[in-house]
């Protein structure tokens, strides 16, 4: 039998084992047709699993879910890096860029921390759909501000007093069922770990069942949409935000001249191996990964 396809499970955004967001990624030897990816991402059953290729001198990347491909994904983009890493094909002063269904995404390592550049998008106040602050009312929960975003994603902050850490799964429907972040403050006394050496400013929850994934524990690009606002809420530039799931997890947050959002965090490998499946192009894939994240 021979040696496989190279693949890890990393933890990101935790530095503790078993903990932040689990991401396998698939080192591939070539481009592969979206169902074969789809199996894997299905099979391995991840909130994500990327799929790394090196095409034309460029590292592209994509990643699935177990239901479906998504054009974002923070967590599985740290872990990309971070498997690349363990693999020896970059090293702790790497600066490279992962080009996406999203764009070229820069990412580089900074001694114990992975970085990762995601677009941000602009935040809009809109009036929250009745039935969720219905249901959060019956939470004993308030919604001080919602809004909505181009990247499909709704955000709300809770007011205070609202447990964020014990609300249940919310029942979602269309748009919010695409990705809806529930989020508030934190003030200095709550204890929480220290994320890279600091305490962080706030707190969320993400949960998407319109992309499969009921609740994510640690969303790279949910942070990248409400750092903004934090950072001006807060008057820096630098703004750490903390998950507060059952696999919590945390990440620093910065601006950046291109205006994306850098995130940096650590991430854990849990396990290493092969995946022994055959892998073929027989519905034109190359062409589509060319499409997809090649320059220009």
């Amino acid at each position: 039998m021979t040696a496989g396809i190279p693949a890890v499970l990393i933890e990101a955004f935790s530095d503790r084992p078993c903990q932040g967001n689990g991401a396998a990624v698939v080192a591939l030897p070539h481009p592969v047709s979206d169902p074969w990816m789809q199996g894997v991402a299905r099979s391995l059953n991840q909130s994500e699993t990327a799929f790394v290729l090196q095409l034309g001198g460029q590292w592209c990347l994509r990643w699935f879910s177990p239901t479906c491909e998504v054009p974002l994904c923070g967590h599985a983009t740290l872990a990309a890096l971070l498997a690349l890493q363990h693999w020896g094909t970059v090293d702790a002063a790497s600066r490279t860029v992962f080009f996406t269904r999203s764009g070229p995404l820069p990412v580089g390592l900074s001694g114990p921390l992975a970085q990762i550049e995601l677009p941000a998008a602009l935040l809009q106040v809109a009036e929250a759909p009745a039935d969720l602050t219905l249901w959060l009312r019956q939470q004993a929960c308030s919604v001080d501000t919602f809004w909505r975003s181009s990247m499909g994603y709704s955000a709300a902050l809770l007011t205070p007093e609202s447990a964020l850490e014990s609300l249940p799964q919310p029942p979602l429907e269309p748009p919010e069922a695409a990705g809806l972040v529930l989020m508030q403050a934190l003030s200095e006394a709550e204890a929480l770990p220290l994320v890279a050496g600091r305490k962080p400013d706030y707190q969320l929850r993400f949960f998407a069942p319109g992309l499969g994934i009921a609740e994510d524990p640690v969303t790279g690009s949910a942070h990248a949409l409400v750092a903004p606002y934090w950072q001006q809420r807060l008057g820096r530039q630098q703004v750490v935000g903390w998950q507060c799931s059952d696999r919590p997890g945390g990440m620093v947050c910065d601006s950046t001249p291109s205006g994306m959002i850098r995130l940096s965090g650590t991430g854990s490998l849990l396990w290493s191996g092969h995946l022994q499946l055959r892998s073929t192009d027989s519905d034109g894939s190359a062409e589509r990964w060319r499409q997809l994240c090649t320059p220009g």
